[in-house]
């Protein structure tokens, strides 16, 4: 491979001036002619927040432009990501009450089960997906059961598995799996064929990290880990063969669409598993990134609009074919103008 490398750098060192690349560059119609990589409204995944109450639309400090959203709020506000072609969006509930086995992830009328209702009759066409994970439902604040300081990961499976199964009873269009226990996805498929949803997909949080980025969601989600941290269950942020293992494991127990998260400092990860698996690959551009972005375009460092694109284009050109990002909505407006 390095000698081919060689002999092409050599021949390609004679061809100037009779192959100049800026050729084709030389106006907007050309650069959007040869363009490598595209990226569509069709490709994102909005992220909501949904809380209990009527006329409720608070925004999260750390993410302008974000908010909790009541039901009644979130169709007004689905509405748009459906007018404008987004892919989809993605719910995180927080629950009324909280308590040590997160409760409210799975009963039957809780808020998350209750959006998904009110989304898919009066938007039927908009395709919503669930996260599944008990951290925003627990008083704890962790993903799974927790027994002194360890979080138990066989107990936790039962429960992510009735979770999904409401969720999917609900309409639920794709079920998100984010807590990391092992043997999830295999304990979802199994609860969701069990309950007649044989035809409902599972988007796998498959490559997880234990990231930095993550702050503002544990603010917009009510979130934060009462004690310790997540460690245990989320990735190293130092592994990436680890990664390979995951989605492996994670497209052998059913996953239909894998996905890295988080994506920004992620992306050698993002063309790895493209790589490694035919099954579609998902990445979460997370509320961290997020935020950075819109601090910095609020001081007038950059051009919001601008690196907004190109860092969605970034996640694109690294394999991704469907992004969960919190910008979805502005991105979409400004790739239809």
């Amino acid at each position: 491979m390095l000698a081919t490398a060689v002999s092409d750098s050599t021949a390609l060192s004679h061809a100037f001036p009779a192959l100049r690349a800026r050729r084709l560059r030389t106006s907007a119609a050309l650069r959007q002619l040869v363009r490598e990589t595209r990226i569509d409204a069709s490709d994102f995944i909005y992220p909501y927040f949904v809380v209990p109450g009527r006329g409720v639309r608070r925004e999260v400090s750390s993410m302008p432009g974000v908010f909790q959203l009541s039901v009644d709020e979130l169709v007004k506000d689905a509405r748009q990501a459906l007018e404008l072609r987004i892919g989809g969006v993605i719910l995180f509930g927080l629950p009324p009450a909280k308590d040590a086995v997160g409760s409210g992830a799975y009963d039957d009328d809780g808020i998350t089960q209750e959006a998904v209702r009110a989304l898919k009759s009066e938007l039927p066409d908009l395709l919503v997906a669930c996260d599944v994970c008990l951290c925003e439902y627990t008083d704890h604040g962790h993903c799974g059961i927790v027994e002194g300081d360890r979080i138990l990961n066989d107990p936790t499976l039962e429960l992510l598995s009735r979770m999904s199964v409401s969720l999917a009873d609900a309409g639920a269009d794709v079920i998100a799996p984010s807590d990391m226990m092992d043997g999830r996805v295999a304990a979802i498929r199994h609860g969701l064929d069990a309950a007649g949803h044989d035809e409902v997909p599972i988007m796998a949080y498959s490559a997880k990290y234990a990231s930095g980025f993550y702050g503002p969601f544990r603010e917009a989600a009510e979130s934060a880990p009462q004690f310790g941290d997540r460690g245990s269950y989320q990735m190293d942020p130092a592994n990436a063969r680890e990664a390979l293992k995951e989605v492996a494991l994670d497209v052998a127990e059913g996953a239909d669409i894998v996905m890295v998260k988080p994506a920004l400092a992620y992306m050698d990860l993002i063309w790895r598993v493209k790589q490694a698996t035919d099954r579609p690959v998902a990445a979460y551009n997370v509320s961290g990134e997020y935020a950075m972005v819109k601090a910095a375009a609020r001081n007038g460092w950059i051009d919001e609009r601008r690196v907004v694109l190109e860092t969605l284009m970034g996640f694109k050109r690294a394999g991704a074919d469907i992004v969960l990002t919190y910008h979805a909505l502005d991105a979409a407006r400004w790739l239809g103008e």
